[in-house]
């Protein structure tokens, strides 16, 4: 309660110069009227130089992105990772992205393809259409001088070739090597490297050594050979199953002759290796290692490496260690590594909780798909999402996902031409449901309008050049 001086004041101030103040009265209004209050206003985007992906839902804008151009700018790394349950387009957003990635000359890109049907990869199609001969991991095709790569490349390093044999050996294994089995691997790794040489080492040439070392080995650590022979049996018995069982074929021979390292989309097609398999890991090492020495070149080409799957590598240490190193050589000599994944708390919460934060933490670009509440809100904690987007993912329809490139947060529709739906949706007509058919009906004339503009844009800028480092 005012005192009563205060109360006296203000009646005398009044009386002279009239009242100090005006009580204005409540206005009752509709949202109709009282929208034109407030201006609608929208995100700035992220440039215009890049691919075209699609739109702001909320502003209308068309969403344009590279990691590429962004580079040093906005982002402090070109890594993207994309989330999602199964059928919400994250296989769509990702051909669509690489075929318009491809109209720039400078770009290349190499995908591990662990999904298909009818006996063949994903990117079976858009490899078809760009004249391309996918890579096929077959152990069955290998035994018929199929596709083979060597772990023991002349192209590897010799440091590179060790580390990737301990990769092999501990994924399989499920534990890391102890210091006695690591020795005996590495005297019989450098015994290898010492002797052959009219023709390229091969793992047969490994497992052949640690079954019969030579004294030489133990005399050096001042050993009994016996001991040496007896901590590389373990060893042995892994790698052999790369030479002689259900691997066998695909790793114990010499590097295929052939593999076009310089077209503009390499395809290693893994459909035919069971996912949930050990294989799967050990693949994704030996692959990821063979490209980083002979793929990835001081060229000033910008490289994008597309791994499906990519659980397989975020969630074991051993893999996961391997590609944190490649990320970090990658960003120097333009590569940007693409990691699509289901569920998130399949790796944040596995055995490689440490080495998957570091790969979250390299990726600046997120795309996150429909998911449930509990897994979207599990995800926003993880990454870094702000309250509105973990409420919304659940809602979102197939095609739109939240996008947050190094913070900025937008809702983007994926838009796919005529041209590139034949391409991107294999398998439309068993799974695409009578609502989402009705739903393309509804909008054949927007698509088409939008093809007319990506046809402008491409026949205007698909030839042209990067200028960006």
């Amino acid at each position: 309660m005012r005192d009563p001086l205060s109360v006296l004041t203000d009646a005398f101030t009044s009386f002279l110069f009239g009242k100090v103040e005006t009580t204005r009265l409540p206005v009752r209004t509709s949202t109709g009227q009282a929208q034109a209050v407030y201006l609608p206003t929208a995100a700035p985007g992220l440039g215009d130089s890049g691919v075209i992906i699609g739109r702001e839902v909320y502003s209308g804008k068309g969403y344009i992105y590279d990691p590429f151009q962004l580079y040093g700018q906005q982002l402090p790394a070109p890594h993207w990772l994309v989330l999602g349950e199964s059928g919400n387009g994250k296989s769509a957003l990702e051909k669509t992205y690489v075929l318009r990635q491809l109209r720039f000359r400078d770009r290349q890109v190499v995908v591990l393809d662990a999904q298909g049907e009818d006996g063949v990869g994903e990117w079976n199609l858009i490899a078809q259409e760009l004249g391309i001969t996918p890579i096929r991991l077959d152990p069955m095709a290998a035994l018929d001088m199929g596709i083979r790569l060597n772990p023991l490349d002349p192209a590897i390093t010799t440091t590179g070739q060790l580390a990737l044999l301990r990769t092999i050996i501990e994924v399989a294994m499920g534990h890391g090597l102890d210091e006695r089995s690591g020795f005996a691997l590495k005297v019989a790794h450098a015994y290898v490297n010492e002797t052959v040489v009219d023709r390229q080492p091969v793992l047969t040439d490994i497992v052949e050594q640690l079954r019969h070392p030579k004294p030489e080995s133990a005399e050096a650590m001042n050993v009994a050979i016996d001991d040496v022979r007896a901590w590389g049996l373990d060893v042995a018995l892994v790698l052999d199953r790369l030479v002689d069982g259900d691997l066998r074929g695909m790793f114990d021979g010499p590097t295929t002759v052939g593999i076009d390292l310089d077209a503009p989309l390499i395809v290693f097609d893994l459909s035919h290796i069971d996912r949930n398999s050990i294989a799967m890991p050990i693949l994704m090492a030996i692959v990821g290692v063979w490209l980083e020495h002979t793929w990835i070149r001081p060229d000033r080409k910008k490289r994008i490496f597309l791994v499906e799957e990519a659980w397989h590598i975020i969630n074991s240490p051993f893999v996961a260690q391997l590609f944190q190193r490649l990320l970090k050589f990658g960003r120097r000599l333009g590569l940007s590594f693409v990691a699509v994944v289901h569920h998130l708390s399949d790796v944040v919460d596995g055995a490689a909780a440490k080495e998957a934060a570091a790969i979250l933490k390299m990726a600046s670009t997120r795309t996150i798909y429909a998911q449930k509440a509990d897994e979207a809100r599990a995800t926003g904690r993880v990454l870094g999402l702000p309250r509105w987007a973990v409420e919304i993912i659940p809602t979102l329809t197939p095609g739109i996902a939240v996008w947050d490139v190094n913070g900025n947060v937008q809702v983007v529709k994926h838009l796919v031409t005529e041209t590139e739906r034949s391409l991107v949706f294999t398998d439309r007509a068993m799974t695409q449901s009578s609502a989402e058919l009705a739903d393309d009906a509804l909008h054949a004339a927007e698509l088409e309008a939008e093809e007319r503009a990506a046809a402008f844009v491409e026949h205007h800028l698909g030839d042209s050049e990067s200028t960006v480092a």
